[in-house]
């Protein structure tokens, strides 16, 4: 037989009970007004349903008003909640109780289990009301989680957890609270929620935790979803990038005799910045990073709409990624022969690496002795074979499309931990800690990344990065998601 299981969100008033209620249901309910007793009555809105017919519902109540004054109500009469819910007050001439009275007739008429949003940014001792709500949900009966509001942007994990070990002391002598849970209204993760629900799940009443687990795992089925699609995207987009050419027009004979001069000498790195790079590759090196721009744009904008957000991606600022162009230029063969006493000679190494889709003067050495002494066409014929390309363009460096799948997961994170309580979503600064959590998950899989930038010289080169970056991408990601939040890898999986 169907189920509807019951959470009532309830607070001191003014503390973002509406605010939390948007984020959880991902969809605008309710009105949010920076004072006291916007929220006159109970509202339920359904949060998890299954297609057997079993519910989860939300309640958003009224705010506790003068707590103190109505604890102190409650304990002079011999049955508290019987004789307080049976007071008829004037809401206009006693707004305060009016409010209390309605979320304390929704507790005990309508709770399975009590979220208890407290304001973080308060000490716990210094939040005087707490004790007095406290008293009287002890006096309803019903199993209390409390949720730490208004805790900021993301912190560093044990930044969060002495905090979360402050509000546990300041509330174990409360019985019914069992567990303290950080959960921000405006930053908060699928991962967080999804710690929240099943530890509603561990505290709901024998008889009701099997439907309880069925509608978790359906929430958590379909957050997985929306993660899995996110990596798709951000796979997409990677993949894009790393096959992503533009085409170089010919720079005349003496743009070749330079680029024969640069390769006689000291063999500069494609890494490193061209110190006066001709209009033509200025060119190309613009259109290419136009193009990137727009794929982080439309990437982003859809990753938005997989989480129910609305707005828009900002622009990205590339400068970053500008000293990451990889030029690979094809050396006509004829134009070299023509310079035949310039070209001539040995050379004594060839760096080289596969970040243009074939080998390219890079970062990486390719040792094994002399290159014998080559004559201006054969010299040409090296350039061209190493380099395998029949043409020239411009294209990103492996360096470049690590920082590429770095800022991607940044991306994601930024976008996964909006919450909807801020409204339309707008592009901010990560956290500080991000980065470095970011750069130490993909660099233990440093490997895979290397072995998918090499598949660009492959046929078939974009859809073969998208099968291996996926997996790589969402490892990476489940692995800062654990870091960011130790031990919430237990609550993402279905039973």
């Amino acid at each position: 037989m169907p189920r509807t299981i019951a959470l009532s969100l309830v607070s001191h008033t003014n503390v973002g009970k509406t605010t939390l209620a948007r984020t959880l249901l991902g969809r605008d309910v309710g009105v949010v007004r920076d004072e006291a007793h916007v929220t006159e009555v109970a509202e339920a809105y359904p949060m998890i349903e299954t297609a057997d017919g079993d519910r989860m519902v939300l309640w958003d109540t009224p705010g506790f008003g003068d707590s103190a004054r109505l604890a102190r109500r409650l304990a002079a009469s011999g049955e508290p909640i019987g004789w307080f819910l049976g007071q008829v007050w004037d809401r206009f001439r006693d707004r305060a109780l009016w409010s209390s009275q309605q979320a304390v007739r929704n507790v005990r008429d309508s709770a399975d289990v009590v979220l208890y949003l407290v304001n973080a940014s308060e000490l716990p001792d210094g939040a005087g009301y707490v004790a007095s709500e406290m008293q009287v949900l002890d006096w309803i009966g019903k199993p209390v989680v409390v949720l730490l509001n208004q805790l900021g942007p993301p912190r560093a994990s044990a930044d969060e957890a002495a905090e979360v070990r402050a509000w546990r002391e300041r509330l174990a002598g409360s019985p019914l609270v069992r567990a303290v849970l950080p959960l921000d209204a405006f930053a908060r993760c699928w991962v967080q929620e999804a710690t929240l629900l099943r530890t509603i799940e561990r505290v709901m009443p024998e008889s009701a935790r099997a439907t309880c687990a069925r509608l978790v795992d359906q929430w958590l089925e379909r957050s997985r979803a929306v993660f899995d699609a996110s990596i798709a995207v951000l796979a997409e987009r990677l993949a894009r990038a790393a096959v992503d050419r533009e085409p170089l027009s010919d720079a005349g004979v003496l743009g070749r005799l330079r680029e024969a001069g640069a390769a006689l000498g000291a063999l500069r790195p494609a890494e490193e910045p061209d110190a006066a790079p001709t209009p033509g590759r200025r060119q190309a090196m613009r259109r290419l990073a136009e193009r990137l721009d727009a794929d982080i744009r439309a990437g982003t904008a859809r990753l938005i709409a997989l989480h129910g957000l609305e707005g828009h991606a900002s622009g990205e600022v590339l400068a970053r990624l500008a000293e990451h162009y990889s030029v690979s230029e094809r050396l006509d063969e004829g134009k070299a022969a023509m310079l035949g006493g310039v070209v001539t000679g040995a050379l004594a190494g060839l760096k080289a690496d596969l970040a243009a889709g074939g080998l390219t003067f890079g970062a990486g050495m390719l040792t094994g002795g002399i290159v014998g002494a080559l004559g201006a066409f054969g010299l040409a014929r090296g350039y061209n074979v190493v380099r395998g390309t029949q043409s020239s363009f411009v294209a990103w460096t492996d360096a470049a499309l690590d920082e590429l799948a770095a800022t991607a997961l940044l991306g994601y994170l930024a976008v996964a931990h909006y919450g909807r309580g801020r409204g339309d979503w707008a592009a901010s600064e990560y956290p500080a800690h991000w980065r470095g959590v970011v750069n130490e998950a993909l660099g233990a899989r440093r490997r895979e990344f290397e072995q998918a930038w090499a598949l660009r010289a492959q046929p078939e080169a974009e859809a073969a990065l998208k099968a291996a970056l996926r997996p790589a991408l969402s490892q990476s990601a489940l692995d800062v998601l654990e870091r960011l939040y130790p031990g919430s890898s237990g609550s993402m999986s279905s039973k």
